[in-house]
């Protein structure tokens, strides 16, 4: 009998040990994959920063590409820490839900209650939409904002709102700053000291800094393409900035509910409408589990992006201190590599490359560049791809060129005839151009290639009514 059971263990043990060399093994053909995506597109040009990959909690990958600024010759490492841009302000939206739990304020409280100074438009805001973005404050002129008592006085000078409170979406980082400012009246410490103190002691973030100066060490300073370092002082206060295991276990301490708890994590994943930012950015939560949470940020040259997807185990966080627009395509290559499917590698940005060209040039001869770009650098641009003239198309819409922009969807549409995403584009086109009918036809064409387009079907309701 002792026999058997001695037998029955050892064979348990050699399944056990082959099952953890196979894993390992995987572990190392996904690492090796990655470090490959990740190095060829350092060498391009099109991504210096830091980037980690976890499965199930346990790290996959771990790397840092390039310098720490333009005019250093110190290399990034894992202790840099980065502007994590929009994504700091989770901090703020989860304060909120803490003081909100603690019983010291009410999502529906008017933020004049704690905010008294500011003139009467604010007894018609709502905390809640100062979460939402949709308070109706009008945006400062950052460029000439000198701090946050600045600030203060020019909201105190607003004399009415852009429109009703709670009645649009308007992304905007007043509604932030006065979260922040909100935090601190009813704590009676500065945010910057609540975040330490109730936030970042608590969970063991050690190495987060607030507001960086420049003599701080291990900080990643961003800088653009011609090598011109940005300012590191923000207008405002309260942005943490992180390295990249304390990026973690910031999402982690979100995942399982250190600070707030399921039911206040869901209340700040509720958007204003579908497809609008929250407080968390995106996400979804399923039985008092977030499964997914999604979050992007921009500082000038700084990008960050965190990918947490915890029914399938997988966390990715990528930091990058010159801005390329390019960390959601690195991370749908990484979760490929990590679910065994075809991959793409990364490319050069054809906005990016010819940006000061393209705002010298009409539809028709950006074509012509394209074209001309194709046949020479096929390599180097994602030319398989709608999404390379859906960003040219829109920069043109942001510089309010419409007849330009529905030129150059049309043409992407006729590319890709069978992306509903390339139709979609081309309806926003004439939807901002005034042509209504037209937009209806795209938005039409956009539903008969992908029905469950959520953008589209909003879009042709309101369009048919």
């Amino acid at each position: 009998m002792t026999t058997i059971k001695s037998t029955s263990l050892g064979r348990l043990i050699v399944f056990m040990l082959l099952v953890t060399l196979q894993l390992n093994v995987f572990s190392q053909h996904e690492k090796a994959q990655i470090h490959s995506v990740m190095q060829e597109a350092h060498e391009l040009g099109v991504f210096n920063g830091n980037i980690m990959v976890l499965q199930s909690g346990k790290q996959i990958y771990l790397g840092s590409f390039g310098p720490a600024g333009a005019n250093s010759n110190e290399k990034l490492s894992k202790e840099h820490r980065f502007n994590i841009g929009s994504i700091a302000k989770e901090f703020n939206a989860v304060a909120i839900m803490m003081l909100k739990e603690q019983n010291q304020l009410r999502l529906d409280d008017s933020i004049a209650k704690y905010l008294p100074e500011l003139p009467i438009w604010a007894e018609k805001i709502k905390i809640r939409h100062l979460l939402q973005y949709t308070s109706g404050i009008p945006n400062s002129k950052w460029k000439e904002i000198k701090g946050d008592q600045d600030n203060l006085n020019k909201l105190k000078a607003v004399t009415e709102l852009d429109f009703s409170s709670g009645t649009k979406y308007a992304y905007n980082n007043n509604d932030v700053f006065l979260q922040r400012q909100i935090v601190a009246r009813i704590s009676g410490m500065s945010f910057n000291d609540f975040v330490k103190e109730r936030m970042l002691k608590p969970l063991g973030i050690k190495h987060a800094i607030l507001d960086p100066l420049p003599t701080d060490q291990k900080i990643a300073k961003a800088y653009n393409d011609q090598g011109i370092e940005d300012d590191i002082t923000p207008p405002i206060s309260g942005w943490t900035n992180l390295n990249v295991e304390d990026f973690y276990r910031w999402s982690d301490a979100l995942n399982t509910f250190k600070l707030i708890s399921p039911a206040s994590t869901a209340e700040l994943l509720v958007p204003f409408s579908p497809g609008n930012q929250t407080g968390l950015g995106s996400g979804m939560m399923k039985e008092n589990k977030l499964v997914s949470h999604v979050h992007d940020g921009t500082a000038r040259n700084y990008q960050g992006l965190l990918i947490s997807e915890q029914d399938k185990g997988l966390t990715i966080i990528l930091q990058t201190n010159n801005q390329q627009n390019n960390l959601y395509a690195i991370s749908r290559s990484i979760q490929n590599i990590m679910e065994n499917k075809v991959y793409a590698k990364i490319k050069k940005s054809f906005l990016k490359a010819f940006q000061p060209q393209l705002q010298q040039l009409g539809a028709k001869e950006i074509i012509k560049l394209y074209e001309q770009t194709k046949a020479k650098e096929y390599a180097s641009f994602s030319f398989d791809s709608e999404e390379l003239f859906n960003d040219v198309g829109f920069d043109l819409l942001r510089q309010k060129r419409y007849m330009d922009a529905v030129e150059i969807f049309t043409y992407n549409t006729r590319l890709f005839p069978e992306s509903a995403n390339a139709y979609d584009s081309l309806g926003e086109a004439y939807l901002q151009s005034g042509d209504r009918n037209n937009a209806l036809v795209q938005y039409k064409k956009a539903l008969e290639l992908n029905p469950g387009l959520a953008s589209a079907i909003k879009m042709v309701a309101e369009l048919s009514r």
